[in-house]
C-alpha cells in the first residue's frame, strides 16, 4: 500500500523541533491509546531520545482499557518516560499532567518555568489538548489532519510553558500494518489511501481481535470466516448493494471504518506492545523492499 500525502510544510516543521530541543527540558508526546505505537513518529522518536518524556495516550476513551494499561506499563519501564490514558477534552483526565512533568524535571531549578515541546501526529488531539491546559482558544483545531502551522507558546500556569508544534507524519513508514493502523483510525486523509484496500485490513484485524464486537454491532448470526464475508453482509444491512445485487466494497468500508473511528464497536485498540516489530523483523522487511518487494510509503503531493 502506498500513501500519497507528505505535505511540504512537515519538513519544515522537523527542522524547527530539531532547532528548538536544545532549549527544551521535556517532551510531551501525544500518541492515540488505540495505536501507541504506530501513531509515534520514529523520526521524531530519534531526535528527542536524550529528553525526558512524557506520553499521553490520548482518544483513551476510545480504546481497550486492558490494553491501554498494558501499553502503560510498556512505555514506564524506561526510567525517563511516564505514560498517562487522557481524553483531551476533559480536564480530569489532564489534571496529573503538570504533577508529572514536574517529576520528569525535578532538577530544573523552581524559580523558573519547564520549556515542554508538545509533538504528535496530525488528528491525535494536539491542539484540543493545549487549548484544554490554557483554559482558552489558542491553538486552531479541526478534524483533518495538519491545521497547526507553526510553533506557538504558551504559558500554562506558574512553572510550565508549552511549545506547540505542528504535526508532523513521516516520508516512509517501515512496518506496513503500522501504515494500515494509521489509516484505519483516520490519522491519514482518506484522499491518500486505497479506501478499500484499509477496509478488508480492518475487517481482517477486527474479525482477529474483536470477533465479539462485529458480530453484536451488525446483528450476525455467526462470525464471518473472512474479510470479504464480514463486508458482504454489512453491504446486504446498510445499503451497500447495487443495482442486480452487486456488492459495493467502497460503501461497506466505508460503514466499517467510520463504525470503527466513531467508538461504535466499542472500545477497541488496534495494536498490543507485542506487536511492536523487532529490529530483527525490520531488517528483514528492509531487505525485502530492496530486493522489490512493495512497503507502504508516504509521498509528497505535487
Amino acid at each position: 500500500m502506498t500513501i500519497n500525502w507528505y505535505p511540504g510544510h512537515m519538513h519544515k516543521a522537523r527542522k524547527e523541533i530539531k532547532k528548538a530541543l536544545p532549549e527544551i527540558d521535556l517532551v510531551i508526546e501525544l500518541v492515540d491509546a488505540r495505536l501507541p505505537f504506530s501513531s509515534a513518529n520514529p523520526v521524531l522518536g530519534q531526535l528527542i531520545e536524550h529528553k525526558p518524556r512524557l506520553k499521553l495516550l490520548s482518544k483513551s476513551d476510545l480504546a481497550d482499557p486492558q490494553l491501554t494499561q498494558a501499553w502503560v506499563e510498556h512505555f514506564e519501564q524506561d526510567s525517563q518516560m511516564r505514560a498517562l490514558p487522557i481524553v483531551t477534552t476533559d480536564k480530569k483526565t489532564l489534571q496529573p499532567i503538570a504533577r508529572l512533568c514536574a517529576q520528569l524535571t525535578s532538577h530544573i531549578r523552581e524559580s523558573r518555568s519547564v520549556k515542554a515541546l508538545v509533538m504528535g501526529i496530525p488528528n491525535v488531539g494536539k491542539s484540543t489538548l493545549i487549548n484544554s491546559l490554557a483554559g482558552k482558544k489558542i491553538a486552531k483545531t479541526g478534524n483533518e489532519p495538519a491545521v497547526t502551522r507553526r510553533q506557538q507558546k504558551i504559558q500554562v500556569g506558574d512553572r510550565l510553558q508549552i511549545i506547540d508544534t505542528p504535526g508532523v507524519l513521516w516520508p516512509r513508514i517501515e512496518w506496513p500494518d503500522s501504515a494500515y493502523r494509521l489509516a484505519t483510525s483516520g490519522a491519514i486523509r482518506d484522499t491518500a489511501m486505497d479506501y478499500e484496500e484499509v477496509g478488508f485490513w480492518a475487517a481482517q484485524d477486527l474479525l482477529q481481535r474483536y470477533p465479539e464486537r462485529i458480530i453484536q454491532r451488525y446483528k450476525l448470526k455467526e462470525q464471518p470466516e473472512t474479510p470479504a464475508a464480514l463486508l458482504k453482509l454489512i453491504a446486504e444491512k446498510r445499503g451497500g448493494l447495487r443495482a442486480g445485487g452487486e456488492i459495493d466494497y467502497h460503501r461497506a468500508c466505508e460503514v466499517l471504518l467510520h463504525d470503527l473511528r466513531g467508538g461504535q464497536l466499542g472500545l477497541i485498540t488496534l495494536e498490543a506492545p507485542e506487536d511492536i516489530p523487532t529490529e530483527e523483523m525490520l531488517l528483514a522487511l528492509r531487505e525485502a523492499t530492496d530486493l522489490g518487494q512493495d512497503a507502504p510509503e508516504f509521498k509528497e503531493e505535487s
